[in-house]
This record gives C-alpha cells, structure tokens and sequence, in this order.
C-alpha cells in the first residue's frame, strides 16, 4: 500500500518510531527506526488535531493519524500528485481498501472540483454517478452540496447527512478534507443506521405515549367508576317505567362505551388486565371468522388460509380476537375506498430465519407463529406508516375513526411478547404482520376453559360482615360504601394506606375483608396489605384498580387470600366479589 502512494512513506508510531516504510523512505532516510526530529512539530500536531505539516522550501511533509498511535507520514515533493491516503483507522486506510466510499476532487473548491480519482466503495455506494470528470453534484444533488457549502464555510469537516443521487432511498454521511492536489471527499453509508435509529425513536416515542395513556386512563377509570356506581344506585330507586329510567340508562350505557375506549388505552399502555389462556392459533381464528365475515359486507372477499401443524399461543382470547378485528375492519374500509377487493388472513408456524426475512425484529426464539392480515387495497403513504399504530392518529376522514384500532392492536401484541410489522405499496395494498411465541405445554395440560372451574356467583348480593374500604378517590369510596352497606355489611373508609393501617390497628381481628385500591399516595394497596396482616390476620383481600393486575403482582409473591377487580366498577360485579370472597365472621364469643 505504501508502493502506491508514490513518494517517501511511511507509518509511525505515536513516539516517532517507524513501523513500516516504502523503498522511496528507506533510500532517502535509510533504516534509521525513527523518524526524523524535524518532524516533531508535525507529530504534535497531528497527535493533537490529526493532522501536521512539515515544511522544507517547496517540499512538504504530511503527518495524518491513521488509527489509535498510528501516524502516515509522506514526503510530498513539488509538481508530484500523490495519490490520496485516507484517515480509516489503520494499514489498509488507503483508497483502494477503504470500506468508505472516497473521491479526490481537483482544484481548492471541492463542492466545484471534478471528481479525479475514487475507489469501488464509491462506485458500490453511488452507482453511475461516481464517475472521472463528474462532480459532488452528481452524487448528492445540488441541495445538498450547498448544504455542505455553508457547513464548510462554518469551519465543519462533517458529518452532513445527504441522500444519493442515483438512490434516495439511500442516506449518507459526507466529510470534506484538504488533500494535497485538491480535496477528499468521504462517502459512508448509513442507511441501516438511520433505520435503526428511526426504529428506536418510533419504540421510545411509543413507550413514552403509552406510559402517558396508562396514566390517563388510570384516572379516568376512576371516574367511571364513580358515574357507574351513581348511576347503579339511581337505578334502583327508579325502575323500568319510571320517567328518569331511560335517561339513567343511556348514561349507564356511554359509560360503558367509555370504559370501553379506556381499555384500548390500556391496552396500547401494555396495563390492560388479562387472562392468558393457551389457544390453538386456527381454532381461536375459526371462532373469530363468523363474526368477521358478518363485518366485510358483500363489496369485500374475507380469505383465510391456515397453514399446517398451526402452534399454540398464550394470549388472551378476548384480545387476540380484538387485534384481528380491528385489522380486518381497517382492511375493509381500505377496500371499500377502493371499490371493493380482497382482505386475506394468512396462519403459518415458522422458524425464527423465516420470521426475519417477512419483517420480525424481537427477541431470537426457535419458532414464532405468524398471523398475517393483507389486502389488495390503496396502501399507506410512507409518511403515515411510520406513525401508523400512534395512537389517536388515523388516515380516516375527520370523525370516522379514533385513531385507536391500530394502537390497540400494538398493545395487545406487546402484551403477548410478540413483535407487529407493517409494510405497503401504494396502489398495492397493505399487510399487517404479527409474531407471537410459540407456547409449549406441560405434561399435565388440560384444554383452555378446563384449567380451572370458575366458582359459581350468587344470586343473593346481600351479606354480612365488616370491610375495610381503601380509596383515595373520595367519590368512589363513598358510593361504593354506601352500596355496600344497603346490602348489609358493615363499612369502614380510608382514604389512603397510612389512615387504612390506623383503622385496622384499632380494629384488629374485626376486620372480615379489606378492599383496597393499588395505586394511593404515599403507601400502595400491596405495602398496606403486608403491613396490616398483623392487624386483619388471614382476612382476604381484594385489590381494585385501573392498572393490570400484571402490574403489580410482583409485589404479591408469597402472598394468599388475595384477589383482584379491575375498574371501572359497577355494584353488581363488587357485590358479587365480595360475596364470593368474604366468609362468614369467626370470632370468639
């Protein structure tokens, strides 16, 4: 490599001694192991700045740090073009090896030199454009070299980020470095690394979004559950034929919807409470399809292929189906834009090589299934599929979506520890891709709905027995009491853990059940529970809350007798938990 520079060369280290030499060094210096001593300014400065110049009249020498304590030192003799030598980090930073695509552009203006000499890493990078006589122009576009113009002109050698030419949909770093006869130009693909980066910021954004929408709908939860319980409570002093029926009805009814929109939230937040069940991947899709084909209408084909030998899969039931209708419905508003077409819904087991190659990115497993939802329909503009399962963002008309299908379907699959892709052509259609682990069973498996026999609710919501009730929202706490106590039990409030841990204390061994909230100010419903079980002994305890149960039950380990009862409430529901929870007083005469 140092034969091609032409002239005296030779590499050194960071103290001045000679590491290799071309025969136009040794015929000039001899043998000597280091370099000359006029050499010592240009070593500092390129010790220092990565570049030092040495002059003797017309003759100069160059010092450019070529790696960690490695220095290309060249004896440039006057009306001699060298050829270029790169700054790539060690033996083999020459233009010919350089993994970097690297130009030589004649004259003192490299953004109107013509392009002298480059190597194949240009031509690889590039394509045509690199060519002898072209011009940065013609690699980068004219936008951009005026870009690196002003950048230039600042006093920067680089990065500036640009798109090629000959691929825009390739981006690049330029760099810009004085050479000898002209300038160096520097080319680095970083197109995957920009993807990478874009990845990444999509996942933190959807993270710090969906931390955002679990907290509103924490609060929000709690709010419908105090409208629920009013609206329960004014239910029963009105009934069917009363005047104020049908209105309380209605209301009982939006909130539903509303709770309804609030488990999306938590859904998309990954603090939706599940029920995770092992389901064979083809017959939770066959129980699905009769609803789904109900929703196409006539204007749109529903295919489904199931592939062979179709895995199990732990999820919840009730979200899966959720993720594959809010898929299809999507497609078929798609399609019906378009006239009409085909919305195709494709199963498959595959290996963790062929999962790669159609889009999944998460963590290695030996298999994955696939759930592969397509359509022949218009597609989704590149700017919008980066933002696609954002919530509350929608390509639908203004109020014919709430941005929250596709942000829910995110959530649901997250929760499953799976990994969702989207692709689109435009004109084409668009394919919606998820990924979910491959579950294997224990011995002792028994079918979904076989695992466990859910206890019998009574009819009979009446009972007795003293609970101590822990909410912080005092609307929800009230009512809830209220309600509780028209059916009987004897009901003592707190409004946070510390008054909660006080009220047991004073009433230790008198406490039958303790319902509690998860998440109060200062002390948590778990931190109370452990710290009151001195006080209420072996009393269950049901824990209400907004969050997914999933949330907190690491702080439950070791821990029986406890039960959970996700918000929004209503009196039916609360009353029949704590009927089914509660038993019957055992005190001592």
């Amino acid at each position: 490599m140092l034969e091609a520079l032409g002239g005296a060369a030779c590499v050194a280290g960071v103290d001045g001694a000679i590491l290799a030499a071309n025969a136009a060094w040794l015929a000039e210096y001899g043998a000597s192991r280091r370099a000359p001593p006029d050499l010592h300014t240009a070593f500092k400065d390129a010790r220092t700045n990565g570049r030092g110049v040495s002059r003797d009249g017309a003759r100069q020498t160059l010092v450019a740090a070529v790696g960690e304590n490695r220095f290309l030192v060249r004896v440039i003799e006057p009306g001699v073009v060298a050829a270029p030598a790169l700054n790539a980090g060690g033996l083999d930073a020459f233009a010919a090896a350089s993994p970097f695509g690297v130009a030589l552009i004649s004259g003192p203006d490299p953004f109107a030199g013509e392009i002298m000499e480059f190597n194949e890493a240009l031509s690889a990078i590039a394509g045509p454009a690199a060519k002898s006589g072209g011009r940065l122009a013609d690699l980068i576009g004219q936008k951009a070299v005026e870009e690196a113009v002003a950048q230039h002109v600042a006093g920067r050698a680089g990065p500036l980020e640009a798109s090629l030419t000959a691929f825009p949909e390739r981006t690049v770093h330029l760099y810009v470095a004085p050479a000898v006869a002209g300038a160096l130009v520097y080319l680095q693909d970083v197109t995957e690394q920009k993807q990478m980066q874009s990845r990444l910021a999509q996942r933190n954004r959807m993270e710090s979004v969906g931390q955002l929408a679990g907290g509103v709908a924490h609060d929000f939860n709690n709010l419908l559950s105090a409208i629920r319980l009013r609206t329960d409570e004014l239910l029963q002093r009105h009934a069917l034929g009363d005047p104020s029926y049908d209105s309380l009805a209605e209301i009982r009814e939006t909130v539903g919807r509303a709770a309804s929109v609030v488990r999306q939230l938590l859904t998309f937040s990954r603090k939706a409470t599940l029920q995770r069940e092992a389901l064979d991947l083809g017959e939770a899709l066959t129980d699905t399809a009769v609803l789904l084909r109900r929703l196409v209408r006539e204007d749109v084909e529903l295919a489904i292929d199931y592939g062979p030998n179709l895995p199990l899969v732990k999820i919840d039931r009730s979200q899966l189906e959720t993720a594959v209708i809010n898929l299809v419905v999507n497609a078929r508003d798609a399609l019906r834009a378009k006239g009409g077409g085909t919305v195709r819904i494709t199963t498959a087991r595959l290996t963790l090589q062929a999962a790669k190659i159609l889009g999944y990115a998460g963590v290695d497993m030996p298999e994955l299934a696939l759930l592969e939802v397509a359509d022949d329909g218009p597609g989704v503009a590149p700017e919008a599929l980066g933002k696609i399962f954002e919530p509350f963002f929608t390509t639908k008309p203004l109020g014919e979506g709430t941005g929250l299908g596709l942000a829910t379907v995110y959530g649901v699959v997250k929760q499953a520890e799976g990994w969702i892709s989207a692709s689109s052509v435009v004109g084409e259609g668009a394919v919606f891709r998820i990924f979910l682990p491959v579950y294997t069973a224990p011995l002792a498996f028994e079918p979904a709905g076989q695992a466990a026999v859910a206890r019998k609710e009574p009819r009979d919501l009446s009972g007795a027995g003293r609970i101590l009730f822990v909410e912080d929202e005092a609307l929800v706490r009230g009512v809830a009491a209220r309600l509780l106590r028209a059916r009987g039990y004897e009901v003592i409030e707190a409004a946070d853990g510390e008054e909660a841990l006080a009220l047991a204390e004073a009433h230790a061994g008198a406490i039958d059940l303790m319902i509690s909230d998860v998440i109060m100010p200062g002390m948590d419903g778990p931190t109370l529970m452990k710290e009151a079980r001195r006080f209420i002994g072996t009393a269950p305890v049901m824990f209400i809350s907004g969050y997914a149960e999933a949330e907190f039950s690491d702080l439950l380990e070791g821990e029986t007798g406890v039960s959970f009862l996700p918000k929004p409430l209503d009196i039916k529901t609360l009353a029949e938990r704590v009927k089914a929870e509660l038993r019957p007083p055992e005190r001592a005469a």
